[in-house]
């Protein structure tokens, strides 16, 4: 399994971004997915997710209210789409996705190659 994430860039401070996140590879299965980020001498955090099988969406509470998390029409992929931006959600974004019902606990996951978001103030 591969997962392929793009979308990064710089953005000012109440900018938006458009992340995705595409699974290659064991296409068959469905998966739960979403988005973790790590900031610089920070430890990794949870974003956002939709779960396997009910499509449920799951937000850090950080980011409610601003990030959406939608499937792209596509089983396995998945848009973040990040509004109101600011310059704490600046960090590398990880993309992972699992056969578990939800990508916590992260130790199923698979993971994509992050993506940088800059928000500068």
């Amino acid at each position: 399994v591969q997962l392929q994430a793009s979308g990064g860039g710089v953005v000012p401070a109440w900018g938006s971004l458009r992340l995705s996140c595409a699974v290659s590879g064991r296409t068959r299965n469905s998966y739960a997915m979403g988005w973790f980020r790590q900031a610089p001498g920070k430890e990794r955090e949870f974003v956002a997710a939709i779960s396997r099988s009910d499509g449920a969406k799951h937000y850090a509470d950080s980011v409610k209210g601003r990030f959406t998390i939608s499937r792209d029409g596509v089983k396995n992929k998945v848009d973040l789409q990040m509004d109101s931006l600011k310059p704490e959600d600046t960090a590398v974004y990880l993309c992972a996705a699992s056969i578990a019902y939800n990508i916590r606990p992260e130790r199923n996951n698979y993971w994509g190659q992050g993506t940088l978001v800059t928000v500068s103030s």
